[in-house]
């Protein structure tokens, strides 16, 4: 016998619901009948969970990107130089982003356009991700003070550059040209760059 599923669960499944109605159709032509048929619940259950569509996009980014900020705290080893820190932190970051169709889509396109609440909240994640860089950066710094400073400005600058990266794979239509894996180059590269190792 099949366990009944948690309110943790019925969101869950709402999220991605949506994640997969906006990696086929785009967020403005997505409707709550399309979640609520994806996830196989009523819209009364959909409306027990969230206000309206715009409130489950947002659980659903508030997810993905505490998830991904998980990832970056917790890849690589202190103890590793850092060029092979950056690349492992990267590594990790990608594969992550890969493992997470369709709500890339959502993530990194339909965020920017679905409206104010939205982009405000948006906003404020980036920052997050920048003070996440500027920890991590200062973390390694402890150990190596060759490691250069970033600064919350240099690391939102370069939170936008691995953005536009992003949204250069995943492409208009949502679908991935390629896997994120492939920018692991650019994006070590551009890291860096902004924080280099002195002699």
């Amino acid at each position: 016998m099949t366990a009944p599923r948690t309110a943790a669960d019925v969101r869950a499944s709402l999220e991605l619901a949506l994640a997969n109605a906006v990696a086929e159709k785009g967020y403005a032509a997505t409707t709550i009948a399309d979640i609520v048929a994806n996830a196989r619940v009523s819209k009364r259950t959909f409306y027990e969970h969230f206000a309206d569509k715009e409130e489950c996009l947002l659980a659903l980014y508030g997810d993905a990107c505490t998830r991904l900020m998980t990832v970056l705290r917790e890849a690589g080893s202190k103890q590793q130089p850092w060029s092979d820190r950056v690349r492992a932190v990267t590594d990790a970051y990608l594969a992550t982003l890969d493992a997470m169709l369709p709500v890339n889509r959502a993530v990194v396109i339909e965020m920017q356009a679905a409206g104010v609440r939205a982009y405000r909240m948006r906003q404020h994640v980036q920052r997050e991700f920048a003070q996440t860089l500027v920890d991590l950066v200062d973390e390694a710094r402890a150990t190596n003070p060759r490691i250069s400073t970033l600064t919350p400005p240099m690391a939102l600058a370069l939170v936008g550059g691995i953005n536009e990266l992003m949204l250069d794979v995943v492409g208009p239509s949502g679908e991935p040209g390629g896997s994120f894996a492939g920018l692991t180059e650019p994006v070590v590269a551009l890291f860096t760059a902004v924080v280099p190792e002195r002699p």
